[in-house]
């Protein structure tokens, strides 16, 4: 098994051996990553396999600085925000501007309510519009300007965008919360 900088230097000379033990050390975790942007695991696939060819292409550009994971992980989310521009034609967009950010406090959870994948599922449910500003905000830690620059939208839809994905989140929440309370009252 080869260790990161063996894949890395190998990456660099094209060699197939590093190229493919790059992906099945990194693969899974990437697609992961992909598939938060997207709402279809096909998608999200396509966007690894355009990422990745990024990755083998770009790698001898990789300082060494820093963390490889993330420096890979950061090729992924812009490969994901050119395929929701690319495909944004294909899906219902609105834009609204108007929209203060509500507050949707108030629902008190504990976060042994859910299992990772009911808040995943949530989440990928959500319009692609509002699932890219949610993640970007959300989990990659991107400010609603840099998101605005990135999706070419106005920062207030951005705010407008993250605040309605956070109620409809919050709303479906609620709705599995009532499902597992009434589940634990037949029990």
């Amino acid at each position: 098994m080869l260790d990161e900088k063996e894949i890395i230097e190998g990456c660099c000379r094209h060699d197939r051996r590093a190229q493919k033990a790059l992906y099945e050390r990194y693969a899974s975790i990437l697609l992961g990553v992909c598939i938060r942007y997207s709402g279809r695991r096909d998608e999200a696939e396509d966007i690894l396999q355009d990422a990745l060819i990024k990755v083998y292409f770009n790698i001898k550009y990789f300082a060494g600085k820093g963390s490889f994971i993330n420096w890979m992980k950061k090729i992924m989310v812009n490969t994901a925000i050119t395929h929701y521009h690319r495909n944004l034609k294909h899906h219902y967009h609105q834009d609204i501007d108007d929209i203060h950010e509500m507050d949707i406090e108030g629902s008190e959870y504990d976060s042994a309510d859910f299992t990772r994948e009911e808040l995943f599922n949530i989440i990928k449910e959500l319009p692609q519009g509002y699932r890219m500003v949610f993640n970007l905000y959300a989990v990659e830690g991107y400010k609603h300007k840099e998101i605005s620059d990135l999706l070419n939208i106005d920062v207030n839809t951005s705010k407008s965008q993250y605040s309605r994905a956070r109620s409809l989140i919050r709303k479906k929440l609620d709705s599995l919360k009532k499902i597992a309370e009434k589940v634990d009252e037949q029990d």
